[in-house]
């Protein structure tokens, strides 16, 4: 009997010191713990084209990415209002100033990928949180029919944007909604000066038609004929030009300035998820998944030394680009915004 009782007690003490390291080993995240199948992402891209991509990823590794698509400004906010408890592990395209940004608020979780040091120093993050993937610089889309139409030349320069000829036929993203449009202010910030900026911005406001929340939407808009001109990064004009939309693109030739495309690993994102996020991350800048450019159309210039460039890409070299300071924007952000916003137009002007 005392040993039936022994027998009984022993066991039960090696099934809790089982359960109890089992608990502590859930708790510390080990190894032996359940891992998800999953990537959760917040993209700048737009959604058909950042689908061609998770494809491609999900094919390659048997993971089930689910993304959300914002603009990069969009995806800013949601940082921070998630701050405490995150919805997805990885922030995946945009101006790289956001992303600098985001850094400086806590928000982004130091990694850099295996890989990442055969890509350009000029465009790396000297932190090490954020990696390049692609660049682009701004231009404008001009409706080629509302042109000929019009008897008008396409726009050479950011004084020919405030010409009469052109009222109420500009459109362009919201600097606060989207991170194309505060490449844009901050490029007339770097290239005029900041009062002389604003000023400037005074005077685009009157020959707007619209303020739109996402980066790409202009360009579309002058492709089917909303609006004479869009103000967007050249990979998103050239993608509507591609598919026949009478659009006809163009570049400030007082000087443009451009994005770094970035990816980087969201701090305390889900927990089961920082290996696959990595693993997304340093899919993202391997030349398998930067070839994509050219195969999808999207017209970005890979940052990958021996990816494709697409047909018909502009590169920087071929433009009057400015020396853009993205870590002087990123850095300035809230403030420049805050000017904006309060001197020209608030972002309550932003429509989808």
């Amino acid at each position: 009997m005392k040993k039936g009782v022994l027998f009984f007690v022993s066991l039960l003490m090696i099934v809790c010191v089982a359960l109890a390291g089992c608990s502590s080993d859930d708790a510390n995240g080990s190894s032996d713990s359940p891992k998800s199948k999953t990537v959760s992402v917040y993209t700048a891209f737009p959604e058909q084209e950042v689908a061609i991509y998770i494809e491609e990823f999900e094919k390659e590794t048997g993971l089930d990415v689910k993304f959300v698509r914002l603009s990069a400004g969009e995806t800013l906010a949601r940082l921070q209002a998630e701050k405490e408890n995150p919805q997805a592990s990885v922030w995946f395209g945009g101006p790289s100033d956001t992303f600098v940004a985001a850094v400086n608020e806590g928000l982004l979780e130091e990694f850099q990928p295996e890989g990442a040091d055969k890509l350009p120093k000029n465009f790396a993050d000297e932190k090490g949180v954020w990696t390049p993937i692609y660049v682009g610089a701004l231009g404008f889309a001009s409706n080629a029919d509302w042109l000929s139409k019009k008897g008008l030349t396409a726009p050479a320069s950011w004084e020919d944007l405030l010409k009469p000829e052109f009222k109420g036929e500009i459109t362009m993203a919201h600097p606060a909604s989207s991170g194309t449009a505060y490449t844009v202010f901050a490029t007339l910030v770097q290239l005029i000066g900041e009062d002389e900026a604003i000023e400037y911005a005074k005077k685009l406001d009157q020959n707007m038609r619209q303020y739109t929340k996402s980066g790409s939407a202009p360009a579309k808009q002058a492709g089917l004929g909303e609006t004479g001109v869009g103000i967007s990064f050249a990979h998103d004009i050239l993608a509507p030009k591609h598919e026949g939309y009478p659009i006809e693109l163009s570049f400030p030739k007082d000087g443009t300035g451009y994005e770094v495309g970035a990816v980087a690993l969201i701090k305390n994102g889900p927990k089961d998820e920082v290996e696959n996020a990595k693993k997304f991350i340093e899919w993202s800048i391997s030349k398998k998944a930067q070839d994509l450019y050219a195969k999808s159309n999207s017209f970005r210039l890979p940052v990958h030394p021996d990816a494709a460039v697409p047909d018909g890409a502009v590169s920087l070299s071929e433009l009057e680009v400015i020396e853009y300071d993205a870590v002087w924007a990123g850095e300035n952000r809230g403030r420049l915004l805050k000017r904006f916003e309060e001197e020209v137009v608030g972002q309550e002007a932003a429509k989808e």
